[in-house]
């Protein structure tokens, strides 16, 4: 990939994360949200590791080396980044790190010949750094924050050279700074390093180690994209433990000799870097009425965990698992005032008169208990007044002023009663143009109804 190319890649991800706001929110709906969610932040962060990829160029420094050399242009590299934080402060990183790329240099010489030489090898570089990036010193929220790191890394190489122009015949470097074959004839590198320099042995070396570790500086810019991409500007220097890289060598017994200078290569790079797991660092508080002032936030508590507040519970104290309706009651389908969770009896007539447990009392003896003159049990009274008590509480929650025709399709479950939860169903569905609600003032009407009910 040329590096144009990833240049014009990387600014699309750029402008892909960048905020455009099209449609303008109306400002009553603006104002309504705000009194039901606010943005604040997360004041309990739980960061995970974070994932880069990058491209940038490889440059060699030791004794086979291009004259010419920047940042922008050498051998290309492609980089694996995992990073996580050390400290509370969130002061230090430790980067793990994965490079794979080539490197090579080439060395000319007119008046020495011999001296002729280049290289190519392909890299695999694993480490881990430390990673500081300076945020004691950076007003918070800056969009671009310096950073350096110190390290160790294992460099593995295997240099290859271009000696010969068919594969068996070397190439004839003369005096005149021309490329000649056997004939004489001039001719053009082909730059084909299939050649490999340790099994060469040219210069005396040996079969030396292809595997070395190295230490490696690294300095750059990180540019905020948004809360979960960082695009970064970055260049290491690296000394590695080795010169052989390059096949020239201090240690040399023939050939070419180098100083005592271990070798030494340079990464510039970009990359992206993707926080996708850590805790988001603002959240939406749902805030009803918090702004309120003196508000009873006991009202709004649930003791029997039936899931209707106790501000509107009509019946607070139902028994634990058991289902209820949007008042708070207990079902009674048959409607005798006995809850269908005790009621032995689940179907009773209309109308009919229940004892306790729900079951009809028989007709013969009710008739007898109100016409006779005997004398009737304590218990039988108690049975018929505790019904009539049951009969009375589980109709109390039910509002005796009519929903009106506009609002009936948000009693979902036909009640004749607007609940809580349907109150905020409605709101939700204001925000998804509800064809109930038009605007901001049946909301207010919507909740002045719920109140009155």
């Amino acid at each position: 990939m040329k590096f144009s190319t990833f240049f014009k890649l990387s600014l699309v991800l750029l402008l892909s994360y960048i905020p455009v706001n099209i449609f303008a929110q109306d400002p009553d709906e603006e104002y309504l949200e705000s009194l039901l969610k606010e943005e604040v932040e997360n004041v309990n962060l739980v960061y995970k590791p974070v994932i880069g990829f990058g491209y940038g160029y490889m440059n060699f420094y030791g004794e086979v080396r291009d004259k010419r050399q920047n940042p922008l242009t050498g051998t290309p590299a492609y980089k694996i980044n995992v990073a996580t934080y050390l400290d509370n402060k969130h002061y230090f990183k430790a980067n793990f790190f994965l490079i794979l790329g080539q490197m090579g240099g080439n060395r000319y010489s007119i008046a020495e010949p011999m001296e002729n030489i280049n290289f190519k090898t392909d890299l695999t570089i694993f480490g881990i750094n430390l990673h500081y990036d300076f945020k004691p010193f950076i007003k918070q929220g800056s969009l671009i924050t310096p950073f350096i790191s110190l390290g160790i890394e294992n460099v593995q190489f295997n240099s290859k050279t271009d000696i010969y122009y068919d594969g068996v015949n070397p190439y004839v470097y003369g005096n005149d700074g021309t490329i000649r074959n056997a004939d004489g004839n001039i001719i053009k590198r082909t730059y084909n390093y299939n050649t490999d320099l340790r099994d060469l042995n040219n210069n005396g070396l040996g079969s030396y180690n292809q595997s070395t570790f190295g230490i490696p500086l690294d300095a750059g810019l990180d540019f905020t994209v948004s809360s979960r991409v960082t695009m970064r500007l970055g260049y290491s220097y690296n000394y590695t433990f080795t010169d052989n890289i390059d096949n020239v060598s201090s240690k040399a017994t023939k050939g070419v000799k180098g100083s005592s200078m271990n070798d030494m290569f340079s990464y510039s790079y970009m990359s992206f870097h993707f926080d996708l797991f850590s805790s988001p660092k603002t959240i939406i508080m749902e805030k009803l009425f918090a702004d309120v002032d003196n508000f009873d936030y006991s009202f709004y508590g649930d003791n029997d965990n039936d899931l209707v507040y106790d501000g509107w519970d009509k019946c607070p104290n139902t028994p634990m698992g058991i289902e209820v309706d949007t008042t708070g009651c207990p079902y009674d389908d048959d409607k005798d005032g006995v809850p269908n969770y005790i009621d032995k009896e689940l179907h009773s007539k209309i109308n009919a008169i229940v004892d306790n447990d729900g079951i009809e009392i028989d007709s013969e003896k009710l008739a007898g208990v109100l016409t006779s003159q005997q004398a009737i049990s304590r218990s039988e009274v108690e049975s018929f007044l505790m019904m009539q008590k049951a009969r009375t509480r589980y109709n109390i929650g039910k509002s005796s002023i009519p929903i009106p025709q506009r609002y009936k399709r948000l009693d979902k479950d036909k009640d004749d009663y607007i609940s809580f939860d349907e109150l905020l169903d409605a709101i939700d569905e204001f925000f998804d143009d509800s064809p109930d609600l038009k605007s901001t003032k049946d909301i207010y009407e919507l909740n002045d109804f719920f109140f009155a009910q």
